[in-house]
């Protein structure tokens, strides 16, 4: 990454909209990751060559999903 640092919430009602623009003369295309819905979007850009870094982002997301669902279930156990 080059630089910025933020936060935001994630919401059920998040959107992510994945566009490709293909390479042109002045430059050689790029992925843009959108994530939003609401007031604020994250745009992610991604070039070739940095495939490898939205593969590791997969899965750090994978994790943390498994996670929310571990502490949801530890939390519906607890109110039972």
């Amino acid at each position: 990454m080059r630089s910025i640092t933020t936060s935001a919430h994630l919401e059920s009602d998040t959107t992510i909209r994945v566009n490709a623009f293909d390479s042109t003369p002045e430059d050689e295309g790029f992925v843009s990751l959108r994530i939003g819905g609401g007031s604020v979007d994250v745009a992610l850009i991604a070039c070739p060559g940095t495939a490898d870094a939205l593969r590791t982002l997969a899965r750090a997301a994978e994790e943390a999903a498994a996670a929310l669902d571990r502490i949801t279930e530890t939390a519906r156990d607890g109110a039972a």
